[in-house]
């Protein structure tokens, strides 16, 4: 395993960088990723961004959106390409190789490139060559914050990678609302502010910039969709596709719903059943010590973070919502006391 200290002296002799997302990526993985491309950018590397999927347009105002590759049938020739002559290959906010699928298949193929993975998440696996992690960071984006101090110094984040940075760090801190804020963070922001940041208008470009549809979906989800279960402290979403379709969902409409049912009083644990083509896309939230990411890991195939975890059922919506509850029923205890 390299460490920093080699990665740094090594760094000048690489050129050709590509920086991955996980799946749909949110603000942070986006963020940070357009951070760390703002960096080697500026330090003349050939450096190019490939989201493995599109993701949600409230995160296209993002400083250098404009050059990220998205993959499809359409790029697929451009990625791999990419892939095959990179000297270095970014993996953040993920650490599992599925979580960037397909272009899993195009790093597995570049035995060569030095991995370089930057994540906070739980349970990694073992695939890269310099890991820069921390299951504590609030966030991703406080992970490349360091990492850039790291092989560089502060004078090399401008205001568009702290802008990104920045970005990153809100959302996956809810807000600065999460038990993950810690001073350091605080300190982190503080320098982003002094960098020109403008949080207002970055706050308003994630978070009140829906569209009529995405707002409609919201709405019907709280008054249609939301089901209580008080004596298992438990409050679930379950939305079909013919819901989604009526509200021409897009990636990005219901992020952050789950965090209604949370904000129950009294709720301990809040999920999200999404149908999807074949499977069924699960979104779970818990306050206290009530680890979904334990919950996701085994018992729907996915995993995260303790309070904050993703999970993924091969079944129909309805047999996903059956496993669900009789899954739960098994940690009514814990529910009753976490």
């Amino acid at each position: 395993m390299l460490n920093i200290e080699s990665f740094k002296e090594q760094l000048s002799s690489w050129q050709r960088i590509v920086i991955i997302p996980h799946q749909k990526p949110d603000a942070d993985a986006l963020g940070s990723s357009l951070a760390l491309w703002g960096f080697f950018n500026k330090k003349g590397y050939q450096a190019v961004v490939i989201s493995p999927t599109a993701y949600a347009d409230f995160l296209s105002w993002l400083p250098g959106n404009p050059q990220v590759v998205v993959y499809s049938e359409q790029t697929e020739e451009s990625c791999r390409y990419f892939i095959a002559q990179a000297d270095l290959i970014f993996c953040l906010d993920f650490n599992d190789l599925k979580r960037c699928a397909p272009l899993d298949v195009f790093v597995n193929e570049n035995p060569k490139a030095l991995k370089v993975l930057i994540d906070h998440h739980q349970d990694k696996k073992d695939f890269a060559d310099l890991e820069y992690c921390r299951v504590t960071a609030a966030a991703t984006a406080e992970l490349v914050y360091e990492f850039i101090h790291l092989i560089g110094s502060d004078q090399d984040i401008d205001c568009d990678i702290a802008t990104c940075i920045y970005a990153g760090i809100m959302t996956d801190t809810g807000s600065f609302k999460y038990a993950s804020v810690t001073p350091h963070i605080h300190r982190i922001v503080a320098n982003l502010l002094e960098k020109g940041i403008n949080h207002t208008v970055i706050h308003r470009n994630i978070y009140d910039n829906s569209t009529l549809d995405r707002l409609r979906l919201k709405g019907f989800a709280l008054s249609e969709r939301l089901k209580v279960i008080p004596e298992l402290s438990t409050a679930y979403f379950v939305l079909t596709k013919q819901d989604l379709n009526r509200f021409n969902h897009q990636i990005g409409d219901t992020e952050g719903l789950v965090n209604y049912g949370l904000s129950i009083k009294g709720i301990k644990l809040a999920v999200i059943l999404k149908e999807d083509d074949g499977f069924v896309k699960m979104s779970l939230r818990s306050v206290g010590d009530f680890s979904v990411n334990d919950l996701a890991r085994n018992h729907f195939n996915g995993g995260g973070h303790i309070n904050a975890a993703g999970g993924r059922l091969e079944m129909s919506i309805e047999e996903a919502e059956k496993t669900f509850l009789h899954v739960i029923t098994h940690y009514a205890d814990r529910l009753a006391t976490s």
